[in-house]
């Protein structure tokens, strides 16, 4: 009973911080090194979207194009089929590449911007400045209790509500 009351009044605490966090601009993070962003990145968690509903299994690959884009290219296991879309990201900010643009279907694009980054690139985190889109991603299809909170609480002192974030099923062979 004792820790229940602790969790309760912790994640009352988280979500006052982030309730006062919502109106300030969102931050990235100082610096992203694109080659080490390439490569294979798992959903461990994210706010629920049209698009991804009914997936599981999800992950993104990222690649260098030749003009000095990103090539974009989520998938997901969907009512038993593998569901692949491909689009391409761009970088709107040349200083840290924190901020990227993001499109699958022209004319329509989103922001994509970097909140957290691991030193090592073991896990980011991307949001909108909307905050209303969210994303916590990981090398590897699984993330160690201890890192997912800690992401838990930076994401709820950018001003996101924790509560939305549901975690995305990975029992399946990545």
């Amino acid at each position: 009973m004792k820790k229940e009351l602790l969790a309760s009044v912790a994640l009352v605490g988280i979500a006052a911080v982030a309730l006062s966090a919502q109106h300030q601009p969102l931050e990235t993070v100082g610096h992203v090194d694109l080659k080490k962003y390439l490569g294979k990145w798992y959903e461990i968690a994210a706010f629920p979207q049209s698009f991804e509903k009914g997936c599981s299994c999800t992950y993104a690959e990222y690649s260098l194009k030749p003009n000095g884009n990103i090539e974009v290219k989520n998938t997901c296991l969907k009512n038993g089929k593998i569901k692949t879309a491909v689009g391409k990201a761009v970088v709107k900010d040349k200083i840290t590449n924190a901020k990227l643009s993001v499109q699958f279907f022209w004319p329509f694009s989103g922001k994509y911007w970097i909140i957290a980054l691991a030193p090592d690139y073991s896990y980011a985190v991307v949001g909108h400045p909307n905050r209303n889109y969210l994303w916590i991603l990981s090398r590897k299809p699984v993330m160690d209790e201890q890192t997912y909170r800690y992401l838990l609480v930076k994401v709820a002192e950018k001003g996101f509500d924790i509560r939305k974030i549901v975690k995305t099923e990975q029992t399946c062979n990545n």
